[in-house]
């Protein structure tokens, strides 16, 4: 495989990572429960498995 001739500088590399950063995690309220869950993901209340303010499952998975 070939390999690089020349070191990269750090700034090279910083100017890379610039880009990497950590970003707000969006929440929403279910319609159903009222609770505050993470977008776009189920959710357990009272032992159901929620998604979209639809029961997706009765029974809570095990964690």
């Amino acid at each position: 495989m070939p390999n690089p001739k020349r070191r990269h500088s750090q700034q090279r590399s910083a100017k890379r990572r610039t880009h990497y950063t950590a970003e707000t995690v969006t929440l929403s309220k279910d319609s159903a429960t009222g609770e505050t869950h993470v977008r776009h993901r189920a959710h357990v209340s009272e032992g159901k498995l929620y998604y979209k303010g639809k029961v997706v499952v009765e029974k809570s998975p095990v964690k």
